[in-house]
């Protein structure tokens, strides 16, 4: 079976086309969910779809699929995609790379007339970056979305999903009758830039992701006492702002203890009250992130800081409390689409390594309901959701390449 090409020059006029899209002064991209630069990229991607003769769907949750070989769900389809929508100032691959390149491979398919044993498709799901809370396209079609859920999503600003999505003409509620049937999908493959080191600093063109990472997402607040800085006494303080240095600083103890090898945690936000230079800070609320590939380490890590906190707080004489943000647990690539990816990486003779994923995605919430698997191309120097993030264009060709073909041996 000889491996299919891609339309590289098209490919490239294509992520050069959407890299316009949403893009500031600042050189950065603006596509945030159901933002005007998102709207702007949805019609984008519609647009492609029907002057590529392929069949145009948006879902209840705003997923938009290009179909080719649809038989309304009568046979097991293989899906490839990721999203289009950004961060703030983010560069132009996130994402976009995979739906653009899923949407070549269709185009492929169509034109040389490819003969597969089931209908394929290309999807940008809707709101993987957060948003309104993150993967919420993909969660509504694997039937995690909630009517809570979509009560309590809402953006920094205090901007409601529901509202949102009806002022862009859409029905939040449509997101509950979005769920694909177990069955319905044979698989599902992503395509995307690594957003880490890992290829880069070895000179390898694919990564063939075998598992990708869970993560917990805290809000913690320790409550101690303001007081006036000048007055007070060192050891007669209750400083929310010590306790949550103690506990940042027990970060790195707690990982090698209880963790692995791929174990990160992560303080990423923080606020304290009163907020002033001459006050002890009374309250200080901050974010915690833990991520490993491994359930069980990561409960165990949970545990782990919650001791270290419940101990800080009593010797400080604190009080403190948490809130779970967010929970998503790690999963295996299915045997079956690694195998594909080997398979199409062998016959393409390119470099590459197994590696797993340390950051969320959209295939680990398909892999619910199919069999799913992602195919990584390297990030200059790891860098990913800013205006630096860049791909050498011979790696994004091997990519999409690597890609068309783990469809045609899955669709085959």
């Amino acid at each position: 079976m000889s491996e299919l090409k891609i339309n590289s020059q098209r490919l490239r006029k294509d992520l050069q086309a959407l890299s316009q899209i949403g893009l500031r002064h600042d050189h950065g991209i603006y596509r945030m969910a159901f933002s005007k630069g998102d709207l702007a990229g949805r019609d984008w991607f519609l647009q492609q779809i029907n002057d590529a003769g392929l069949t145009a769907h948006q879902d209840g949750a705003a997923n938009i699929c290009a179909r080719l070989g649809w038989d309304d769900y009568e046979t097991p389809n293989v899906i490839a995609g990721s999203h289009l929508d950004t961060v703030p100032g983010a560069g132009h691959l996130d994402g976009a790379l995979g739906v653009v390149a899923a949407l070549e491979a269709l185009r492929v398919f169509k034109e040389q007339n490819v003969a597969l044993t089931c209908p394929v498709e290309a999807i940008s799901f809707t709101d993987e970056e957060g948003r309104f809370g993150g993967l919420f396209g993909s969660q509504s079609m694997a039937g995690l979305v909630t009517p809570e859920y979509l009560h309590n999503a809402i953006d920094l600003e205090g901007y409601a999903l529901t509202t949102a999505m009806k002022d862009c003409g859409f029905n939040a509620l449509d997101a509950l009758h979005t769920q694909r049937r177990p069955g319905s999908i044979r698989a599902y493959v992503e395509l995307h830039i690594e957003q880490g080191p890992v290829l880069d600093r070895k000179a390898l063109a694919i990564g063939v992701v075998e598992a990708i990472t869970g993560l917990i997402k805290w809000e913690i607040t320790l409550n101690g006492t303001a007081n006036h800085a000048g007055t007070t006494p060192m050891d007669m303080r209750k400083d929310a702002f010590q306790g949550l240095a103690e506990f940042a600083s027990q970060i790195e103890r707690v990982l090698s203890e209880f963790g692995s090898p791929r174990s990160v945690a992560t303080v990423g936000t923080v606020a304290l009250t009163p907020g002033a230079a001459n006050v002890v800070p009374g309250q200080a609320v901050f974010s915690l992130e833990i991520r490993d590939t491994d359930q069980k380490i990561l409960d165990d890590l949970a545990d782990a800081f919650r001791r270290v906190l419940s101990a800080i707080a009593r010797r400080r004489d604190l009080m403190f409390e948490f809130n779970v943000l967010s929970r998503i647990e790690p999963v295996a690539c299915s045997p079956k689409i690694i195998d594909a990816i080997y398979e199409s990486v062998q016959a393409a003779d390119v470099r590459y390594t197994k590696l797993h994923s340390g950051a969320a995605h959209d295939a680990q919430i398909i892999a619910n309901i199919a069999p799913a698997g992602m195919i990584f191309v390297p990030s200059k120097d790891g860098r990913s959701h800013s205006t630096a993030e860049w791909t050498a264009w011979e790696d994004i060709e091997a990519g999409a390449n690597i890609l068309l073909n783990t469809m045609r041996r899955l669709a085959g």
